[in-house]
């Protein structure tokens, strides 16, 4: 589902998403013993794999969109993978990592489309017992002010009766979601844990990050625009208020981290 419903807009989601923050890498790697071998699972354009290649030896970058994956940064210690939706253990130690040599599994931004059940168990499989991590994250809507907040909420609750299911879990922040994994080092519990980043955003920016969502694309790819004369109307007039053309966006994040233990 995410592969197709991003692969048409792939240039455009990597240049109008928002990155994340040195903080929330320093710490995952705070919480990960070795820093040989990290598995970016959805790793998409590389947005994440930059930062992980600054911390870890090795990277493996897998998505299931090869255009994505083209808009990668090209570095040395990162190898880049496309890998179908479902991989069978012949095929995961094939393409990212031999059993047991991982020693940290993330997912950005990613982890609501993924079969979950299915995905965790090729991650129990790679991550170092039993200290190896696996940590996902998520950020939710952009927070801008007052008023272009109030106008985004209107046009928020319109787009949900065309949510893909998987949709929902990023909206309750990953609090909901499985997470069958053990508190890492020095942590009572899994998270979430929250952090932030922020991006400059001028209203036609603005409009294309919302267009590069789910929220927008699904209700399109069913003849509804959600971003009809009126709403962009009610858009200009909030975000002219203050006269300023350029705003910052916050994006909360949200992270659940966990390490796999020792095997029954």
């Amino acid at each position: 589902m995410a592969a197709k419903l991003y692969d048409n807009q792939a240039k455009q989601y990597r240049v109008i998403r928002p990155s994340y923050p040195p903080e929330l890498f320093q710490f995952i790697a705070s919480k990960t013993p070795v820093h040989d071998l990290a598995w970016d699972a959805g790793a998409g354009n590389g947005q994440a794999t930059l930062s992980l290649a600054g911390i870890y030896k090795n990277v493996i970058a897998t998505d299931t969109s090869q255009n994505q994956l083209q808009l990668a940064p090209d570095l040395p210690n990162v190898r880049y993978q496309h890998t179908t939706p479902l991989m069978n253990e012949i095929d995961l130690h094939h393409n990212v990592a031999a059993q047991s040599s991982v020693d940290v599994v993330t997912v950005a931004q990613a982890l609501h489309w993924f079969d979950i059940s299915a995905f965790y168990g090729q991650a129990n499989s790679l991550l170092k017992k039993p200290n190896g991590v696996i940590a996902a994250w998520c950020y939710t809507a952009p927070e801008i002010n007052e008023s272009v907040d109030s106008v985004f909420n209107r046009y928020y609750i319109e787009s949900k009766p065309y949510w893909d299911p998987a949709r929902n879990i990023l909206d309750d922040e990953y609090r909901s979601i499985d997470f069958p994994f053990m508190p890492v080092d020095g942590e009572a519990h899994t998270g979430p844990f929250t952090f932030k980043t922020e991006k400059l955003f001028d209203l036609d920016g603005y409009f294309a990050y919302l267009k590069s969502s789910s929220g927008y694309q699904m209700p399109l790819k069913k003849g509804v625009e959600l971003l009809r004369s009126d709403v962009i109307e009610d858009f200009e007039r909030a975000w002219n208020e203050d006269g300023n053309t350029h705003k910052i966006a916050t994006f909360p994040i949200y992270l659940r981290i966990g390490k796999v233990g020792n095997p029954n």
